[in-house]
């Protein structure tokens, strides 16, 4: 029976094996329940001048939310991102009046995000890489601190590393951003950045 058993299982992995070098197997996992706690939540005025609302990191979930009338919060919408946030902050350029969104990923990268109220989502202005991707504890990205008039952001590991970018617009009014600056600290432990 031992025998049998070892050549079934060859047989199943060489057949698994050919099927996904021929191209037929395709993965993905999808799960049907979301998360529901709350790993990071920031406010700010996303969709327009004024309007109150907070965005809330739920695992791999972006949600914005926005009071009503009656005191409820309501999900206004909800992103999946394919990965892990690991850390949110908002911002506002000088002269702005809508603020942009920090996200800290497990990706290796920063992402900053514009809510587009016609499109009813969150797009993508800027990504910059600077890592290794997975949650590491020498990769920033754990914690992300803004300056209150918009000027920077810092992106920080648990260990060592940290990076500041230099946040501007460019002619044409569109969000440019800086090649980072270092401002690593070695022989320290980071608990929390504040902008």
């Amino acid at each position: 029976p031992r025998a049998a058993s070892h050549s079934t299982q060859a047989q199943f992995a060489a057949a698994m094996a050919n099927l996904g070098s021929a191209g037929g197997l395709h993965m993905y996992a999808l799960t049907l329940q979301r998360a529901s706690g709350v790993t990071g939540a920031v406010f700010g005025n996303f969709s327009a001048p004024r309007q109150q609302e907070i965005a809330v990191a739920r695992g791999k979930i972006l949600e914005l939310c926005r009071p009503d009338d009656n005191g409820k919060v309501l999900t206004v919408v909800a992103s999946e991102v394919f990965g892990t946030i690991r850390s949110i902050a908002t911002f506002r350029l000088t002269g702005g009046n809508r603020d942009y969104l920090v996200v800290g990923s497990d990706s290796g990268r920063i992402v900053i995000l514009e809510f587009v109220a016609d499109k009813g989502g969150w797009e993508r202005v800027h990504c910059e890489t600077f890592g290794k991707s997975g949650v590491r504890r020498i990769v920033p990205g754990q914690y992300v601190a803004t300056d209150p008039r918009g000027r920077a952001v810092m992106v920080g590991a648990v260990e060592k590393q940290k990076l500041v970018y230099i946040l501007n617009r460019d002619s044409a009014a569109r969000l440019t951003i800086s090649s980072p600056l270092e401002a690593h600290k070695s022989a320290s432990l980071t608990s929390a950045l504040v902008g």
